[in-house]
């Protein structure tokens, strides 16, 4: 039996044996029994590598954070994550970096600064469970919304923005593409701050689903 450790672009957590590209967390989910019990411990919310140095974590530890998986960097930013700076040091700075030029900052903001703004642009409250309602969506010109980005399809799923379509997710992969709208506005999942790094250049990692036809 798979554990509830997947997210979903959405930032729920599921129990599916998919494997995905990223580990990372968002604090402690989980009571002493090992039962996910919060949607998140913490307002740290960050993406990390499935393996480094020769590092391991138990999937479930209590009062100690909880390892999530994700499909990959599409999922985890449209969830309101970021690249940890420890061990994804290089993609932590050009996210920093790209969000820094998009905003106009003076200096390359703190990682503190990241995680303030992301708090405040994912959700409406605290730490619970979590519900629907309480994702905070927006809008934008679908012209302008840059690969990497996930947006609200006509059904209620998540969709992938690559180049010219969009893909809908599963947590095995990208799947169901269709041409991207030239026109219209679409309702967008992932949090601002996180678009405006990809329109800055951050280059999200992708599961290799989407060059599939």
């Amino acid at each position: 039996m798979p554990r509830r450790n997947r997210v979903d672009p959405f930032g729920d957590l599921h129990a599916d044996p998919s494997r995905g590209l990223f580990t990372g967390n968002r604090g402690c989910v989980v009571d002493g029994e090992e039962r996910v019990v919060r949607h998140h411990g913490s307002s740290l919310w960050i993406t990390c590598k499935t393996k480094f140095r020769d590092w391991r974590w138990p999937l479930a530890r209590p009062k100690r954070w909880t390892p999530l998986f994700f499909l990959d960097e599409a999922v985890a930013l449209a969830a309101g994550h970021r690249p940890c700076a420890f061990c994804r040091r290089d993609e932590y700075r050009a996210y920093r970096d790209s969000v820094t030029r998009a905003i106009g900052a003076s200096r390359p903001l703190l990682a503190t600064d990241l995680n303030k703004r992301l708090a405040a642009e994912r959700l409406n409250r605290g730490r619970g469970m979590i519900r629907a309602q309480d994702r905070i969506l927006w809008s934008s010109p679908c012209a302008d919304l840059p690969t990497g980005t996930v947006i609200v399809g006509e059904n209620g799923t998540a969709q992938l923005v690559y180049r010219d379509r969009q893909l809908q997710f599963s947590f095995a992969g990208w799947i169901m593409p269709q041409p991207l709208p030239v026109r219209g506005v679409a309702t967008v999942l992932t949090p601002p701050t996180s678009v405006a790094a990809l329109q800055q250049g951050y280059e999200p990692a992708l599961h290799p689903s989407v060059l599939e036809d």
